[in-house]
């Protein structure tokens, strides 16, 4: 929920995965964490008061936060559990068709949205993709990282890790918040004991996916901010203050002045 300018970092989450075709959104939070199931609800008499007082614009910027054609479903992850186990809560009420998992701390800004890109590279080969990005071998310990080879099709994976050593990565190819998978997936977290972490990771499932089948690392085409640490929710914030409609020139000024200001102290 946290704000990146005037939108919650979720709400971003949810227009990239709207802009991909989804129709059904499956919200999996902690126990007594109602904070996203209210930010998507409706709310009647907050509607009223701004009709009333005329104040249209603000009535349907909270109208469009989700289309009338998407329907929103919430699931409690009882435990902890880790990545895995959240997708697997996930799963009744997915069933069996192929579904994308997004991670709203990873915020990225592509034209077109990271998650319509990987469903291009989905209807070319029918399998799992997986959005990657290279990042320095020293911190291969903080995400999951995949070997490939070249395909027909793009770039097969032959290996996933989670959070290996330097010494020890396949590559410097960085799983990130997103991924399309076909719903064998969940047989596979079925069977997935408790890894790194003692939780039951998502990357352990698409290891053991790989000896069946084929699953795809996608290099996106935009620009990545990690949102969970405090230099990517900073970097964030600023690209995307520039790039806002309403206030971008300005802020573009503020930000000169205060360059300025500190090239002038030093």
């Amino acid at each position: 929920m946290l704000p990146i300018v005037d939108k919650p970092l979720i709400q971003y989450a949810v227009e990239e995965a709207i802009a991909a075709g989804v129709t059904k959104l499956v919200f999996v939070t902690g126990a007594s964490k109602r904070a996203i199931e209210d930010h998507f609800d409706v709310d009647p008499e907050l509607e009223r008061a701004l009709t009333e007082s005329g104040k249209t614009d603000l009535l349907a910027s909270i109208k469009d936060i989700v289309p009338d054609h998407v329907s929103c479903v919430y699931i409690r992850q009882g435990e902890p559990l880790g990545l895995g186990h959240a997708v697997l809560c996930a799963r009744p009420a997915i069933g069996d068709e192929p579904f994308y998992v997004h991670l709203a701390d990873d915020l990225i800004a592509g034209k077109p949205g990271c998650l319509e890109q990987m469903a291009g590279q989905y209807r070319i080969h029918g399998s799992s993709v997986v959005a990657v990005e290279e990042v320095p071998l020293r911190n291969t310990s903080s995400y999951g990282i995949v070997a490939v080879e070249n395909a027909a099709h793009g770039k097969r994976m032959t290996k996933i890790v989670e959070k290996p050593n330097p010494e020890d990565a396949p590559s410097n190819l960085a799983v990130v918040g997103r991924y399309l998978l076909v719903p064998e997936i969940f047989e596979k977290l079925e069977a997935t004991g408790r890894g790194a972490g003692g939780e039951i990771q998502l990357t352990d499932a698409i290891a053991d996916l790989l000896n069946e089948a084929s699953v795809y690392a996608y290099s996106f085409t935009g620009d990545r901010y990690d949102c969970g640490s405090k230099l990517g929710y900073l970097q964030a914030t600023v690209a995307y203050g520039l790039a806002h409609h309403e206030i971008g020139a300005e802020f573009a000024s503020f930000l000169k002045g205060v360059v300025k200001e500190k090239m002038s102290t030093n």
